[in-house]
């Protein structure tokens, strides 16, 4: 039986090509040797995954600094010259103001069982992000709560332990296979990879379009 959803936030929970995220994007662009949205995008997530991989412990950083790896690399790499207090106010702004997508809020607001959001981002900033949206989870699950990353398996048990629920128990809504299906699935959980922009198929694994076409059993 089902007794806990958890939700993964960025991509799953909020859009990505917001107004912000399309201002950082131009505004990197025009002040750098990037050729390409596409080509900014891909060395962005690159890093940003990467600084995340070693971030466990001791080793931890939180958003700030991540986007401070992220300016330096394309700085020594991509001839990036530009206001860096101006990127990281952008890229704040993205944490906070990105949009929901428009299933989410109803899926939340008739939901019979208690939803908690597990996230990359730190508290802070997802805090401010709910205030924002009117939105009311029953607990977040934070990389800075456990000084871990997805797919750290970490902030899964730590999940599970906020909730007071065997992984059996418990199904977990994703957008990405490598951070979200396979450490949920590891982990013993009940992964569903949401994929929105197209249908998928993965052997194994429930996919849906959109959250209300969760079916729980």
């Amino acid at each position: 039986m089902v007794k806990a959803i958890f939700i993964d936030y960025t991509g799953t929970m909020v859009r990505e090509d917001d107004p912000y995220s399309k201002e950082l994007i131009g505004y990197i662009l025009k002040n750098s040797d990037f050729k390409s949205p596409a080509e900014l995008l891909k060395i962005v997530w690159e890093q940003i995954k990467s600084a995340e991989a070693e971030s466990v412990g001791v080793k931890f950083i939180k958003n700030i600094e991540k986007i401070n790896k992220v300016i330096d690399y394309c700085k020594k790499n991509y001839g990036l010259k530009a206001d860096e207090n101006y990127i990281r106010d952008i890229w704040q702004k993205v944490w906070i103001k990105a949009p929901l997508y428009d299933d989410v809020k109803p899926f939340f607001d008739n939901s019979t069982l208690p939803i908690y959001i597990i996230s990359n981002d730190d508290m802070y900033y997802l805090e401010e992000s709910m205030k924002e949206k009117n939105l009311n989870p029953t607990g977040i699950i934070s990389a800075d709560m456990v000084k871990a990353c997805k797919p750290h398996i970490q902030i899964f048990k730590k999940a599970l332990e906020v909730a007071g629920v065997e992984a059996q128990e418990a199904i977990f809504i994703g957008d990405s296979i490598i951070s979200d299906i396979e450490p949920a699935k590891q982990i013993g959980m009940n992964p569903v990879l949401i994929c929105r922009k197209e249908e998928e198929v993965h052997e194994g694994i429930c996919c849906i379009k959109t959250l209300d076409e969760l079916v729980l059993e």
